[in-house]
């Protein structure tokens, strides 16, 4: 049979489990998940930049060579780690409130583990081969839209908004550009150019004054009940249409 994954076809081994072990022979010293765990607490502690396989070398006290005959490089360690980082996948069934109270608790239990885990919002970006329990997160968010009436692609483009503003709220200081801080005043820097050229940018000095309720979590509960709000609009309007008139 044709290899589909072409060059990715070792870290899909890697992630779906399909390379035997070895029946016989000695235990071998060291597993990809032993490699993978040091690498995690480096990046969970120090950031992804500090990750290296000769760090991670260090840290099992091996040599670097030792290491790839588990993992290839860097780039299929970071895969095994994701995979190891995200856990098991929520399950939703029991949650109650609908389709909204579980892509609310969904939400909730993503922004846990990337807050354990703060470089895994940027390290899941791109395409990428993804392992069984990545897919398994994507699973339970597109489960609990599936009976709305949303079509297919709007149900992958609903998952898809609701990650991005997962991650766009996750840090203050990765999530794009703003000139304000966690508590929505201007970083001092900007209060300088705005105490200079305030009059070019009227809204932006009123809102950046003006705050009377600070949010703590970048504006995420704002904008995924507003997110939801809309979603539930379209739910409901597709569900007026199909009742008999």
């Amino acid at each position: 049979m044709e290899n589909v994954f072409g060059d990715q076809a070792g870290v899909v081994e890697l992630l779906w489990g399909q390379k035997e072990p070895p029946s016989r022979g000695p235990k071998p010293a060291l597993s990809v998940e032993r490699i993978a765990r040091v690498a995690m607490g480096i990046a969970d502690s120090e950031g992804m930049a500090a990750v290296s396989m000769q760090r991670v070398a260090g840290e099992l006290e091996f040599t670097k060579m030792a290491l790839y005959r588990y993992v290839s490089g860097k780039s299929d360690l970071i895969a095994v780690m994701i995979e190891l980082a995200v856990g098991d996948p929520p399950d939703l069934h029991e949650v109650p409130g609908g389709w909204r109270g579980k892509l609310e608790e969904f939400v909730r239990q993503l922004a846990v583990v990337w807050q354990q885990h703060p470089w895994l919002p940027w390290t899941t970006l791109g395409d990428r081969p993804m392992g069984p329990r990545e897919l398994g997160w994507i699973e339970a968010a597109v489960s609990a839209v599936a009976d709305t009436g949303l079509t297919g692609g709007e149900q992958l483009d609903a998952v898809f908004i609701l990650f991005g503003l997962i991650r766009n709220t996750q840090s203050m200081s990765m999530a794009g550009t703003q000139p304000w801080d966690s508590d929505k005043k201007a970083t001092p820097l900007m209060q300088e150019l705005l105490d200079r050229y305030g009059d070019r940018f009227p809204a932006l000095t009123a809102a950046t004054s003006g705050t009377n309720s600070v949010s703590r979590d970048n504006g995420r509960e704002f904008g995924v009940r507003r997110y939801l709000d809309g979603l539930e609009a379209l739910i409901d309007e597709r569900a007026a249409r199909r009742r008999p008139a």
